[in-house]
């Protein structure tokens, strides 16, 4: 992931030399391949690479067009020889991809961003119009934020220089807190901060004086629908698919590194590529393999089957012990505190324990190699059909397309598989269309008003699915890629894992073809991934292909941590989230009391919103936070009832 900021002064004053040093020297590890940068009144745009393609090594960035618009691209274009068949007259097979995108933006203006295909976002500066577009691609895999300001617009890759370097303090966004407390993560437009968003998906921004407009540019077209006339047409087609899919994320000068965890996702991209790159149709040299694993837990060990697939393959990859990681952190302040006691900034409220042991052997793992991608098998399971076999997408297709008579077979032969009453299933799609909101346990001790106005988002963005207008399959489908869209808009560049992640089955192409064939070719009666499997016959080891659905079970947060964690939180009498009215104190001190005692309590929840206090009292002493939040704050006594609780004495230094 190469690195993009700029500044514009509407006025035309260019940013102080002070300023400019302290966001090059922020930005600097980010990209250390290059160290460029365009200036002209008072416009300024810098850009640092990181290289991953031998095209990109020959970029000169911020590139300008023969019409004067300067472009910074972060991306991969996937879709090269279409473009440059299309532009001929300007461009040849040796084209760097910011040059192609330039010929394109030069011929078809902001039209163009629907015809990039692959992992991007860009900026222009267009000064004959005196504006600054940014956009990113259809599903989000990077990252760009700005902040519009009335005399000034900014906008970065990374998210600390706009917080850090902005001149002001900030209010927290009540929705991106709630969308986090949810574990389903924001909006994808969202950041923490009150005045600093995001570019969304599929989408381009307009920056001018006075001006911020947001446009999509694409979307998944719910009317396309593809029909074969047998099954084996469907399994030639998802091959094809998935093997371009991974194809073009192979494109790499440099080894690359995949994830192997056991599932049938990551076992497959493993397996493909090992195909492609046997035909000689892959760029790079070589593939490895990281995978963990936890002893600890028999029924969560995934060693039996990713070494099936480095069995197959002849290789053997990275092993990382997590169970023994585990071991050695838990019940520690280090475990829960660290990554908001340090020095370093951190934007979000996710600490830096995410980098623990793991991911420093995975780092060293990945430097020792020579690698800067990794292949992921995120969104897989959505795709593909990998959660619990249900038929509540293919059953609501056939309600609104009255396709009754065939309902009443799929019911008949769906409750026979899942030994359930047709009744029921038929009222699991029913339910579809009925509004619901199910309010999050963690909504027990969060602000009544808080919880009133950020409803939504508590509730991960629930949506009816409606009579008229798209299929409810297609519907489904969006609701799952939006999860995706908002997980990945969480997943920041961390320095001490820097490496450009991509996602086979959130390709484009690929996903058009699934979310066009027909429910029941993905999901069979009672059988996940029943396309997926059929395709994959020997690719993918028979022992993957036949297993029981990969066991997943969510790790409740460890009591003893709690224990830690609370002593070391040093509330007192103040909680920042509770002066800036987001905790009822009397409701949270009550669950973790039950907590600390061994009575019911939603541990989990209890671990969010401990962190969330710990990283806006990080924020607080960082200076970010505005004065009003940073400083009032709730008297808080314990009633007789919760007196075991023993609050500790305030921090001062945290909320001052």
């Amino acid at each position: 992931m190469s690195v993009q900021f700029g500044r514009w002064h509407f006025a035309g004053q260019p940013p102080s030399p002070d300023y400019i040093e302290k966001v090059s020297a922020a930005l600097a590890p980010y990209g250390p391949d290059s160290d460029e940068s365009y200036s002209n009144g008072g416009i300024w745009i810098l850009y640092r690479a990181f290289h991953t393609t031998k095209e990109s090594r020959r970029e000169t960035q911020p590139h300008i067009s023969p019409t004067g618009a300067v472009i910074t691209w972060d991306g991969r274009l996937d879709n090269r020889s279409e473009i440059i068949s299309e532009l001929r007259d300007f461009l040849t097979i040796a084209s760097t991809d910011v040059a192609i995108v330039a010929a394109a933006y030069e011929k078809w203006g902001a039209s163009c961003f629907a015809k990039l295909i692959g992992d991007w976002a860009l900026s222009i500066w267009n000064p004959r119009e005196r504006l600054v577009v940014l956009a990113k691609d259809p599903i989000g895999t990077k990252h760009l934020y700005y902040s519009f300001e009335k005399d000034h617009v900014t906008w970065s890759t990374i998210l600390d220089p706009l917080v850090l370097f902005a001149g002001r303090t900030f209010e927290i966004c009540e929705e991106y807190i709630a969308g986090w407390l949810s574990s389903n993560f924001p909006a994808t437009n969202l950041t923490p901060y009150v005045g600093i968003q995001a570019v969304p998906s599929s989408s381009s921004v307009l920056l001018r004086p006075g001006k911020h407009t947001v446009s999509k540019y694409w979307e998944f077209d719910p009317s396309k629908r593809i029909r074969y006339r047998t099954d084996g047409e469907y399994e030639e087609q998802f091959r094809s698919a998935l093997a371009t899919a991974v194809q073009r994320r192979l494109r790499s000068d440099r080894p690359i590194l995949a994830e192997l965890s056991g599932g049938m996702d990551s076992s497959s991209i493993v397996c493909m590529a090992d195909t492609i790159i046997a035909s000689g149709a892959a760029e790079t040299p070589r593939l490895d393999t990281v995978s963990w694993y936890d002893d600890s837990d028999p029924g969560l060990d995934e060693r039996p089957y990713f070494t099936k697939v480095e069995e197959k393959r002849g290789r053997t990859g990275c092993h990382i012990d997590i169970g023994a990681i585990r071991q050695k952190e838990i019940g520690t302040k280090r475990f829960f505190t660290s990554g908001f006691e340090d020095d370093r900034f951190a934007a979000t409220p996710s600490p830096y324990r995410e980098l623990s042991e793991q991911f420093k052997q995975y780092a060293e793992y990945m430097m020792s190699r020579g690698h800067r991608v990794t292949l992921s098998g995120i969104g897989g399971d959505e795709a593909t059909g990998g959660w619990v076999p249900t038929p509540t997408p293919e059953f609501q297709n056939l309600l609104v397309t009255a396709q009754f008579f065939r309902l009443a077979h799929q019911l008949k032969a769906w409750a026979a598989k899942m030994r359930k009453p047709q009744r029921l299933l038929l009222w699991e799609a029913v339910r579809g269309f009925l509004p619901r909101l199910e309010v999050p346990t963690t909504a027990r001790w969060l602000s009544p008003g808080f919880v009133r106005r950020n409803l939504a988002a508590l509730c991960s963005y629930p949506s009816r699915v409606k009579l008229l207008g798209p299929l409810p399959s297609f519907h489904d489908n969006i609701n799952k890629l939006n999860a995706n869209r908002r997980c990945l808009a969480r997943c920041g560049f961390r320095l001490e894992l820097p490496r450009d992640t991509r996602y086979p089955y959130l390709d484009r192409d690929l996903l058009e073809f699934l979310y066009a064939i027909p429910p029941e070719q993905i999901v069979g009666v009672g059988k996940r991934r029943f396309l997926m499997k059929r395709s994959l016959v020997s690719i993918v080891p028979d022992e993957l292909l036949n297993r029981r659905r990969k066991a997943f079970v969510p790790r409740e947060a460890n009591k003893n941590n709690l224990t830690v964690w609370s002593s070391s939180l040093e509330m007192g009498s103040h909680m920042v989230s509770s002066a800036i009215g987001i905790i009822d104190p009397d409701r949270f001190w009550v669950a973790l009391r039950r907590t600390r005692h061994n009575q019911e309590a939603p541990s989990d929840a209890l671990m969010r919103t401990m962190t969330l206090e710990f990283w806006l009292r990080h924020l607080a002493i960082q200076g970010v936070l505005t004065n009003s939040m940073s400083t009032k704050s709730r008297d808080y006594t314990p009633s007789p009832q919760d007196e075991k609780v023993e609050a500790p004495a305030q921090r001062k230094s945290s909320v001052s």
